[in-house]
């Protein structure tokens, strides 16, 4: 029975030529179903200040410089039932290289991985345990779905997933929440012996509205930051699509750090930032993004600066054409300016406040 399953399975992925995603049905008594679905995002990214090294700093996402590389494959494996439901989805590519340096063995190849259970029949509540998806921010890892293709300094520095268990619960029809406990920040393996706390609330206002709001409290002591104490975070966005043609998203957050000072006492330390995008879709196959954002970290809690400066700050605004060659397959060209107020940019060896960056990538799903 298990043979049969799996051949159906690696058959139906094969050959699926017109959904962007394979459903196998199991079990039709109890409702239980394999969903298989990917991703894949190839690039090229050119650095207008001719940096001398081919990684790009400060991102994780296409980070790569003057060379066309594998930004993120994915495949997923998505079994649900009645009162069961699990994922597995490793991934591959720049983006894992970078955002995963952290982790160690196999655990760099997990995008995401958990089992859940639903412990009433009766109750649409589940619980599921392992390797997350993150709810910070309205962007992802997976490009094919956001407005504009490369991520803001917002996305890049909250985490993109998280290791602990998650607790949903829907409130009405239209508000609903998860509660997470958490090994940490980002975190597969625990750095210390503290839990952390993380919540997001969703209102689904109507068919074009979207709220969040997302928290996260956490002890972020470690042997790379021994000074840290608890951290608090918080973040606020929104997703209007108020048409056919327009699409509209923005988020605000800010985060405190305490910090354990020279002298022994508590000290804190802030970061913020706000950006907006927007996308107008000429036809169905055509359409422009823009955006706009500020990043503050004047502290350095989570960016440090690559020159010889204290704190990290930077406005960026970008253009970004879009092409839906097929409903699966997206091309994208992007033009970045980033101006900072200090000199946090590199031109060749010499540290500037300035910074243009062009890419251009396709995009797969299947």
């Amino acid at each position: 029975m298990k043979r049969t399953i799996l051949t159906t399975a690696i058959l139906a992925l094969l050959y699926a030529k017109t959904e962007a995603q394979t459903v196998i049905n199991i079990d039709t008594t109890n409702k239980s179903t394999l969903t298989i679905e990917g991703n894949i995002d190839a690039y090229y990214g050119y650095d207008f200040n001719k940096l001398q090294t081919k990684d790009r700093p400060y991102f994780v996402s296409h980070s790569r410089n003057n060379e066309v590389n594998l930004n993120f494959a994915y495949v997923s494996f998505k079994y649900s039932s009645e009162r069961l439901r699990a994922t597995l989805a490793p991934g591959f590519g720049t983006y894992m290289n970078a955002n995963y340096a952290a982790e160690t063995g196999s655990l760099k190849y997990i995008v995401e991985a958990y089992a859940g259970f639903k412990p009433f029949a009766k109750k649409n509540i589940w619980l599921d345990i392992g390797i997350l998806p993150s709810p910070y921010t309205y962007e992802s890892a997976f490009s094919f779905n956001q407005l504009v293709y490369t991520r803001t300094y917002g996305a890049e520095n909250t985490p993109y997933y998280q290791a602990g268990a998650r607790l949903s619960l829907p409130l009405s029809k239209k508000l609903s929440a998860n509660l997470y406990l958490l090994n940490g920040w980002q975190q597969i393996s625990d750095v210390n012996n503290s839990l952390s706390f993380g919540s997001n609330l969703e209102l689904n206002a109507n068919e074009h509205l979207t709220l969040d709001w997302d928290t996260y409290i956490g002890d972020e002591s470690s042997a790379a930051h021994p000074d840290y104490r608890t951290r608090y975070f918080t973040d606020l966005y929104a997703v209007w699509n108020p048409s056919e043609k327009v699409s509209i998203a923005a988020c605000v957050y800010g985060g405190l750090q305490q910090r354990l000072t020279d002298d022994n006492t508590m000290g804190n330390s802030y970061w913020w930032q706000a950006n907006t995008a927007l996308k107008y879709s000429f036809s169905k196959h055509h359409s422009l993004s823009a955006r706009v954002e500020y990043f503050d970290d004047k502290d350095g809690v989570i960016v440090q600066p690559v020159t010889n400066v204290i704190g990290f700050n930077s406005f960026s605004e970008s253009l970004c054409y879009n092409w839906n060659i097929t409903d699966k397959v997206l091309f994208r060209v992007e033009a970045r300016y980033f101006q900072s107020g200090n000199e946090v940019y590199i031109k060749e060896t010499t540290p500037v406040k300035n910074d243009l960056w062009m890419i251009a990538g396709v995009t797969t799903r299947f």
